[in-house]
């Protein structure tokens, strides 16, 4: 029986750590690589020549969507695998467009996790059913990319001028884009249209 080499992306140690202690119980699992940063999960996939990353959505330098999209694009035959503990549709629609092979909750249980890691490695996709009927009837998000840099630079109270400088642009293009974004979502200011597309995961 050949070995699967898991990568584990996660920043919570613990959490970590309790899910290679459950998968290196399975009998065709190795966890050979453990990174708490989703910058390192490029060197690490390469240098441990991994068959599967397990990817948390959350992480610092870089978030699980954004390491997937890595992996796909510089070692397209590892195969991916996100977990998040936030089932937002959103997350699960970006999740895909940026290639990952499978999206599950946290809360599934380790025999479910394993089981997504050998069925992705035989070419299937599995996906948290709950997740994917709520991102069916959620639909796709109606945001534009530069609405989306807008939206998240407003996220921490920025002003209007200070989110222009730090995306370079004009403060009328700023309002423009705020204003459109507030519109799509059905929110009264920008504070609110955070948050609702925080919930959705557009953000």
């Amino acid at each position: 029986m050949s070995m699967i080499r898991l990568l584990l992306a996660e920043d919570q140690s613990m959490v970590r750590e309790a899910l290679a202690a459950l998968l290196g119980l399975e009998p065709d699992i190795e966890v050979v690589a453990q990174v708490a940063r989703g910058d390192e999960v490029l060197a690490a996939a390469r240098e441990h020549a991994v068959d599967v990353a397990l990817l948390d959505i959350e992480m610092p330098g870089l978030t699980g969507i954004e390491a997937a999209g890595l992996l796909r694009s510089e070692l397209p035959a590892v195969k991916v695998v996100v977990v998040t503990t936030f089932g937002r549709p959103g997350y699960l629609r970006r999740a895909m467009e940026s290639g990952a092979d499978a999206f599950l909750v946290k809360d599934a249980p380790a025999s479910q996790l394993a089981d997504a890691v050998r069925k992705v490695l035989a070419g299937e996709r599995v996906i948290d059913p709950t997740l994917a009927a709520a991102a069916l009837a959620d639909g796709a998000s109606p945001l534009t990319e530069r609405e989306r840099d807008v939206l998240r630079a407003a996220a921490d109270g920025s002003t209007n001028v200070e989110i222009a400088t730090a995306l370079h642009l004009s403060q009328g293009t700023v309002r423009n884009y705020l204003s459109t974004a507030i519109q799509k979502l059905a929110a009264r200011n920008r504070a609110e249209a955070v948050r609702i597309a925080r919930e959705k995961g557009w953000l």
